[in-house]
């Protein structure tokens, strides 16, 4: 194996290859135990591969390693990994802790971890990259950092006392909201719920809304009143609805007080629909335009990084005002439509006209069959008075017919697959929680 002393912060999100050079997946993680007298051990990695699925690749089965990629021997089990008693994490549980050093010369927190490989083949914790405390009066900057190798420090946690969670977050400042979700699903419990309440409220805001129902919830309850309320005011109205209605009347009634007055509005009448109607399933927020509104403002619209793909997709045209409930319903324009008219051209020219809205009162299954009939990634919802009350997306119908805990099903359990011949390079898929041939 090509060895070198690498960072593992800089090693998440870097890809693994087989030998004949095909992607695995991507590494969100270093698995480490500790050793009595000797620096942690590495044990292994953890993988996502595709389908979102973490699964263990042992630190035996990997050639070669870098911060810029990882080459596996070809053996890798997509049983779904689960952290044994004694194993730590070096990103989600050992960045951030703080430390002592042994000369009694003050504390530290660990902000980067750098493992090598050993003379006798394993790799093992070298250094420590560690901040320590400021030491001037300013309210700006950091203290000063530097490295130490594992014996020169000793851990500092007190009992009950929260793990910084701030080195995690930047760590994981890239990923994307579901991908985020994902990761703190995959962590422990009370450091999951460390992680979310360090989060910044538009963040997890975001995460929040790619998680299952309980997490939603767990981490709800862990946060004070008046945050909670911020968080759902950043939530779409639709998740926020659906999380308030798993709380109990009493406290989701109080955080919609809390709320700011426009997106407890939005949030009440969402409530007020049955869940398993297109009231209950829309988003409240689609585009909504003018009949005078030219293409050109239309895709102006549309090109807002933070828009939903799936309210992206087309504009709706209503008489005013233009907040659900609006005025009379026109119509939809579809923005491949708007692609082919010169951008001075009214929209209100270009309504489909074999697009009929839904009511709030039609069934999810109607919904689900208009969509699929018609090929659409959306659908008007209108009151009793075709009055524009929301839009009813494509990702709220698969939320709405797939499992509850579809976010953390395998996609075969138990894993079987034919295990190809040395000669074709393929990767060969063992079975059992992780496959390899190293004793740990």
């Amino acid at each position: 194996m090509s060895a070198a002393r690498v960072f593992v912060a800089r090693l998440a999100g870097t890809t693994v290859f087989d030998p004949v050079g095909d992607r695995v997946g991507k590494v969100r993680d270093v698995l480490v135990v500790y050793r009595k007298n000797d620096p942690p051990r590495v044990v292994g990695l953890i993988v996502e591969i595709p389908g979102k699925r973490r699964v263990f690749l042992s630190i035996g089965r990997v050639t070669s390693i870098s911060s810029g990629q990882i080459i596996t021997n070809g053996l890798i089990n997509l049983r779904r990994f689960e952290q044994r008693g004694g194993e730590v994490r070096v990103i989600a549980e050992l960045l951030g802790r703080r430390v002592v050093f042994a000369d009694g010369s003050g504390e530290a927190t660990i902000e980067d971890v750098a493992i090598e490989e050993t003379d006798t083949g394993d790799w093992a914790v070298s250094q420590l990259f560690v901040r320590k405390p400021k030491t001037g009066a300013s309210p700006f900057g950091k203290g000063p950092t530097t490295f130490v190798s594992w014996n020169e420090v000793r851990e500092k946690q007190k009992l009950g006392e929260a793990q910084s969670a701030e080195q995690l977050i930047a760590t994981y400042s890239e990923l994307k909201p579901a991908d985020l979700a994902n990761t703190l699903l995959d962590l422990p419990q009370q450091r999951m719920l460390e992680v979310a309440e360090e989060l910044p409220d538009d963040r997890l805001a975001d995460v929040l809304e790619e998680m299952p129902e309980s997490e939603q919830v767990q981490i709800l309850a862990k946060l004070d009143d008046d945050r909670a309320a911020d968080v759902l005011d950043q939530m779409q109205p639709d998740d926020a609805a659906d999380l308030i209605a798993q709380l109990s009347d009493e406290r989701g009634e109080h955080l919609l007080e809390l709320m700011e007055p426009e997106e407890a509005e939005d949030v009440r009448m969402l409530l007020s629909y049955n869940p398993d109607t297109a009231g209950g399933l829309m988003t409240t927020e689609p585009i909504i335009v003018s009949a005078d509104a030219t293409v050109a403002e239309g895709l102006a619209l549309i090109r807002r990084h933070e828009l939903a793909p799936a309210l992206g997709a087309a504009v709706c045209v209503t008489l005013p005002p233009y907040e659900a409930p609006t005025g009379r319903f026109l119509g939809v324009v579809h923005f491949q439509r708007m692609l082919r008219y010169p951008p001075h051209v009214r929209l209100g020219t270009l309504l489909d006209p074999g697009l009929e809205p839904v009511t709030a009162d039609t069934s999810a299954a109607e919904v689900s069959r208009i969509l699929a009939s018609y090929n659409l990634v959306s659908v008007p919802v209108v009151d009793d008075k075709h009055r524009l009350v929301g839009v009813v997306t494509i990702d709220d119908i698969l939320d709405y017919l797939l499992p509850d805990d579809w976010r953390s099903q395998d996609e075969d359990d138990p894993v079987k697959r034919t295990e190809p011949s040395d000669e074709t390079g393929s990767i060969r898929i063992v079975n059992g929680r992780r496959g390899g041939s190293g004793t740990r």
